[in-house]
């Protein structure tokens, strides 16, 4: 991952605030630790702050088309780089970089070409011919982007709050899915992806979910709410394009691999997390059977190398050395201890920019593992986030009441992906100028997946469907298995949760000793928006509040009770789950195997409610 600032319209635009600007960019020089760049034109600067994965030895930006008319930052890679270069015979390239592309695509096709970039991106481009500037994130927001404005009227672009929140007035978290014209001065939604057609239906979202924390802001400078395009799920007679298992086995298994082969485009060394879990499990198989058709395997070797973290003796590390073990990958394992978690915790929320306790309690572990990761020289990492969502692989989707609501919880989870696991994933990996690649969250992927008819996704028991069955059975291969049986039928655990459970006890005791209960009592005088309910949540806010003092910046975490990663809609599919709200998975009651056991014994949970 990179890190991109860029500023337009500055009053000022004196040597003092070229200084200021780069001073601005240094903060996101753990995203790029390689070079440095920043162009300035009149009162116009676009700062990157790189980490080089493709082309390292000529891909520096800012970058441009041929006569520098036209500049770019960005953050992220585009995999089908090379099928764009084709398109483009008429422009000459001046580095080998993926990103370059996009400097000449629109000289080409000036603002309408995003939608043909196939991965995950956040970028600013000026165009100095007519002073006019885009912005643009990737469909799912996998990459992080934030707008602000500042008391002179200028316009603010960054990959990380802490570059643009001095010195703005007000901030927010950039759409994913969106492109912002400064020609037009409006947000145009992206049409790249069918699923988020209706992943983005701004009325029923926004109606419904209590979501106007983060959404609102970006919409009060749109003229309308049009940007947001609403898809069939939620009109009547939707169908589904996909309704036989065998057919469903056939597109998830050729459509996985696909999406993990794309993303073995490096020029660095790297490896997969490896939690022992399903999804980065097959993460890992995929990509073992790939390696000796790498061309980067005559420099780097055809040994998958495999990284995993957790408290000794935990479901993960177990897992995990068992599967890689079974794939004869390289495997690192980390430990750490419940203190060494709980001393990293106000590093970890200035770097991931959240107060969310799901997202703390799992970027943790992983910004410690990537701190080890970086000292091994590996720079590129791909990681299993996503299946959950599009899949409904959480515990809590046992209990959804019918297969509509399984799928618009689908549709919710993907939708706010950006505000958790990607962002999680992406800041935890990025402190440490890792880069995470995330091949579940590939655009082919998710519109074969969202098309299968959702009944394939109910959980059902009683005929051995378990959550996930559809992607475990579509690498089900008897005759050459990708994983052992036992592993590719593991129930699910969160992240948080399988580097040891003693992990999240440790620190809600920790909590407890820093926050009193007259402290919770009054929190909602202190914190009358997104008011923790938990001494964990409280303490975990004073900390944000230290670094990001400003309303914007708390109001770019959302909110809502949660229970096992659940949104708030989903919650009211248990009563009793609304008496024990924690994101863990094992406050799944009468699902998880190691569910909480004073909220077991419940009445409502003995009787499977």
């Amino acid at each position: 991952m990179c890190g991109i600032l860029a500023v337009f319209g500055c009053v000022d635009n004196s040597q003092a605030k070229r200084s200021r600007i780069i001073e601005l960019s240094r903060r996101l020089r753990h995203r790029g630790p390689d070079w440095s760049g920043l162009h300035c034109y009149d009162d116009c600067y676009l700062a990157h702050q790189r980490l080089a994965i493709i082309d390292p030895a000529s891909g520096d930006q800012p970058l441009y088309n041929e006569d520098k008319t036209v500049v770019v930052t960005v953050n992220g890679e585009i995999y089908n780089h090379k099928e764009l270069r084709e398109k483009l015979t008429s422009h000459q390239f001046r580095t080998g970089s993926d990103c370059e592309v996009i400097a000449h695509l629109y000289e080409e096709y000036g603002e309408d070409f995003v939608h043909m970039l196939d991965g995950m991106f956040s970028f600013v481009l000026l165009d100095t011919r007519n002073k006019t500037f885009i912005a643009a994130r990737d469909a799912i927001g996998i990459t992080p982007l934030y707008m602000g404005w500042g008391l002179d009227g200028s316009v603010w672009f960054a990959s990380e709050m802490k570059a643009l929140s001095d010195d703005c007035e007000r901030f927010v978290s950039f759409l994913p899915g969106h492109i912002y014209s400064s020609k037009e001065g409006l947000f145009l939604g992206l049409e790249a992806l069918e699923c988020l057609h209706y992943l983005h239906k701004a009325e029923i979202f926004l109606a419904n979910e209590k979501h106007d924390n983060f959404l609102s802001p970006a919409l009060g400078w749109c003229h309308s709410r049009h940007p947001y395009y609403g898809c069939s799920i939620y009109a009547r007679g939707r169908r589904f394009n996909v309704h036989a298992s065998g057919e469903n086995a056939s597109f998830v298994l050729s459509h996985s691999i696909m999406a993990v082969t794309k993303r073995l485009m490096t020029d660095v060394p790297f490896g997969v997390l490896l939690s022992g879990g399903l999804d980065s499990s097959l993460v890992a198989a995929v990509a073992s059977r790939k390696m000796a058709e790498l061309a980067a395997a005559c420099q780097w070797g055809t040994q998958l190398h495999t990284f995993c973290v957790g408290l000794k003796g935990s479901p993960d590390l177990r897992a995990a050395r068992e599967v890689a073990d079974y794939l004869h990958t390289r495997h690192h394992e980390f430990h750490f201890t419940v203190q060494e978690g709980i001393d990293a915790l106000e590093e970890v929320i200035y770097h991931i920019e959240t107060y969310d306790v799901t997202t703390i309690r799992a970027s943790t572990p992983m910004f410690l593992m990537s701190r080890k990761i970086k000292s091994l020289g590996v720079k590129m990492v791909l990681s299993g986030e996503g299946s959950d969502e599009i899949f409904g692989g959480y515990l809590y989707f046992h209990k959804a009441p019918n297969k509509e609501e399984l799928h618009k919880e689908t549709c919710r989870k993907i939708k706010a992906l950006h505000l958790y696991d990607c962002l999680r994933a992406n800041k935890s990996t990025s402190a440490w100028g890792l880069e995470a690649r995330v091949p579940f969250l590939d655009k082919e992927f998710i519109n074969v997946a969202m098309s299968i008819d959702p009944e394939w996704k109910m959980i059902r028991p009683n005929i051995g469907r378990i959550e996930k069955w559809i992607l475990r059975n579509a690498f089900d291969d008897e005759k050459n298995p990708y994983l052992p049986k036992h592993i590719l039928y593991r129930q699910k655990e969160q992240f948080s949760d399988g580097v040891g459970y003693s992990w999240i006890d440790g620190l809600k005791d920790h909590a407890n000793n820093q926050v009193t209960d007259a402290m919770l009592v009054n929190a909602s005088f202190v914190y009358p928006e997104n008011t923790p309910t938990t001494k964990e949540a409280y303490y975990y806010r004073t900390i944000f509040e230290k670094f990001f003092p400003k309303n914007a910046a708390r109001a770019t975490v959302p909110g809502g009770p949660s229970v096992a990663c659940s949104t708030a809609t989903a919650v009211e599919w248990d009563a009793a789950w609304s008496k024990n709200l924690d994101p863990s998975g094992r406050a799944a009651i009468g699902v998880h195997d190691a569910a909480y056991e004073d909220a077991a014994k419940t009445p409502s949970a003995m009787n499977g409610a």
